[in-house]
């Protein structure tokens, strides 16, 4: 059978390769080329870029030199155009609405499950591979993604938006191994060039940067009053209500208030219309909790439930599941918390799990956030 596999230069996509070669597949790696940090001139938001090579090309040398080792052919596909036009402007209008989006599961649904899994069928391929830690299987006739065994590394949240032939397209060999075990296989391979590599973070294909220096390229700063959302008074200044993030505390520059509250202050309420920035102190409960979320865009893979299911529910990445009572409510979903959970962030992505064997069901757009009945966001 001959695969595809989605080859990035780090050290699961190169163990991915390996194992899937020892497998007995035959192999081609693809490395995607999706972000040009030249043309986009982001320099400013990067302080790894310099005038030589840019992260990305450096990751490339790597793919090249960690392929030539396993004796596996090596493309090079570019979806510059169908990253920026299908995620990147995606995430922009979100940050204009002063929400905060998670490009990485666009990138999954867009890019290395539409636009690669299309570039592989069209080019002879039978299937893609991806180098994620997730589990493919099947429940009453349908393909669905579990939690791999490595849980720390568990990455199906950012896979949720991706449908049943996407799931069933594509394999993936890291499902019953740990990151650990990955990096001493790449030791004894030889591939010196991936085993102790650092994983890559930031947004998905642009990688790590200085985020406020990045946003302003595209975001000019706008200066506005921070306010007490308790007493509505103005206690300092913040340089671009869109550049801050719910629950945050650092980086607020109003400490040292005079008869103010000993306790840090947090954000709680961003009103982008009017650029000011709400803040708390202290009672964290109240400003940030939420009992009730209401969930848009969603992907379900399987059959629908008629009746309200229990779920686990991640809010987050790497956080625990959180118990949730989940109903249908026409193409919307309402999650009913069974306790409070703190900083439910609109335009993030809820996903759903079964409680018991970790069965992805699907995820969706945070769109609405609730408190005891009081809508809070």
């Amino acid at each position: 059978m001959k695969v595809l596999l989605g080859f990035s230069g780090g050290v699961d996509s190169s163990i991915a390769a390996y194992k899937l070669k020892e497998a007995g597949y035959d192999v081609t790696g693809a490395f995607m080329r999706n972000w040009d940090a030249f043309a986009n001139g982001d320099f400013l938001g990067n302080p790894t870029i310099n005038n030589d090579q840019c992260p990305q090309e450096a990751d490339y040398q790597d793919a090249v030199a960690v392929a030539e080792k396993l004796g596996i052919p090596l493309l090079r596909v570019d979806f510059v155009k169908e990253y920026w036009d299908s995620v990147f402007t995606y995430f922009l209008e979100e940050y204009k609405k002063g929400r905060t989006p998670n490009p990485d599961v666009l990138c999954n649904k867009n890019i290395k499950f539409d636009s690669f899994l299309k570039f592989a069928k069209d080019n002879g391929f039978d299937c893609i591979a991806m180098g994620h830690y997730a589990k493919r299987g099947q429940f009453e006739g349908h393909d669905y993604l579990y939690k791999p065994f490595d849980k720390a590394k568990d990455q199906t949240y950012f896979l949720c938006q991706i449908n049943e032939e996407q799931i069933a397209s594509c394999l993936f060999p890291m499902e019953d191994i740990t990151k650990v075990e990955s990096r001493e296989i790449a030791r004894k391979l030889g591939l010196t060039e991936v085993a102790d590599k650092h994983g890559s973070t930031g947004v998905c294909f642009i990688g790590e940067r200085n985020f406020r220096q990045f946003l302003m390229n595209y975001f000019p700063a706008q200066d506005g009053d921070i306010v007490d959302i308790e007493t509505g008074k103005k206690i300092g200044r913040h340089v671009g209500v869109l550049y801050y993030t719910l629950g945050q505390r650092k980086g607020l520059g109003i400490g040292g208030i005079k008869d103010g509250p000993t306790k840090p202050w947090f954000v709680c309420k961003k009103d982008v219309k009017n650029n000011i920035l709400y803040v708390a102190s202290g009672n964290e409960d109240e400003h940030l909790n939420s009992d009730v979320s209401i969930i848009t865009d969603i992907n379900w893979v399987g059959p629908k439930p008629t009746e309200p299911i229990h779920v686990g529910v991640k809010f987050r990445y790497r956080q625990q599941d959180c118990p949730c009572m989940l109903e249908w409510d026409g193409d919307t979903i309402k999650l009913t918390h069974d306790e409070p959970y703190k900083a439910v962030t609109p335009g993030q992505y809820a996903v759903f799990y079964t409680l018991e064997e970790g069965r992805m069901l699907g995820g969706g757009i945070i769109d609405q956030i609730y408190y005891k009945g009081k809508r809070v966001n």
